[in-house]
């Protein structure tokens, strides 16, 4: 049994999630695919509109989750007009620790952190290096894996992957067992991550349903 998890490093209900997913590990394999939600043309530069737009779900995100929302980001890195959200670095990132040991999860918790809480920049190449290398990521060897990896055909494969499995929107929680696919609403357990854990290492839902709480498309995050 094997849960695919389709994110984005830029999806707020994904960090709500990351306790969830955390808790899961502990469980059964976990594989991380990254959607691109917002690369290409729906990358976005910060702006007032884009503040306003986000602040009523982060805070939806903080009730239904527990997991904090820092100052430095709603009064930082929301208001500095010179950042840009595009998924594909931090993607690449993620992609590059995997190969690394197989520390991808481990890393985009830490970059989910740094952008929810602290007001990072993860979209910045120094940012990413910095992160990576403060977890003992080799600097020289992470940064030609960052380089080298194909984010844009893992993005592609990752939303083939959110078709074929019926998802809505990130994130999504897929178990894989006998090359059948169930859906996991992950809506009563947001909050809940050792109950989560429980309840997979019990068993297989019936039959899944697609996340009901919230989801991000490709064009952003909607309730």
């Amino acid at each position: 049994m094997i849960l695919h998890y389709i994110y984005d490093p830029l999806c707020g209900w994904c960090y709500g999630a990351k306790p969830l997913v955390q808790a899961a590990q502990a469980v059964l394999p976990v594989i991380a695919h990254g959607g691109g939600m917002m690369t290409g043309a729906n990358r976005q530069k910060v702006s007032p509109q884009l503040r306003s737009y986000v602040m009523p779900h982060d805070r939806r995100i903080a009730e239904y989750s527990g997991q904090p929302f820092g100052e430095g980001y709603f009064e930082g890195l929301l208001r500095d007009h010179t950042a840009v959200f595009d998924s594909a670095p931090p993607i690449a990132a993620v992609l590059a620790a995997e190969q690394m040991g197989g520390r991808g999860l481990e890393l985009l918790g830490r970059l989910q952190s740094a952008h929810y809480v602290e007001g990072r920049r993860i979209a910045d190449e120094s940012v990413l290096f910095e992160l990576a290398h403060g977890m003992g990521l080799a600097p020289q060897t992470f940064e030609r894996a960052f380089r080298t990896a194909d984010t844009e055909g893992h993005i592609r494969n990752s939303r083939a992957l959110l078709a074929k499995v019926g998802g809505q929107g990130f994130p999504t929680l897929a178990l894989e067992h006998n090359d059948q696919f169930t859906l996991i609403d992950i809506g009563p357990w947001l909050g809940k991550p050792q109950a989560f854990a429980q309840w997979l290492s019990q068993s297989l839902p019936d039959q899944g349903s697609s996340i009901s709480v919230a989801a991000c498309g490709l064009d952003g995050c909607s309730d």
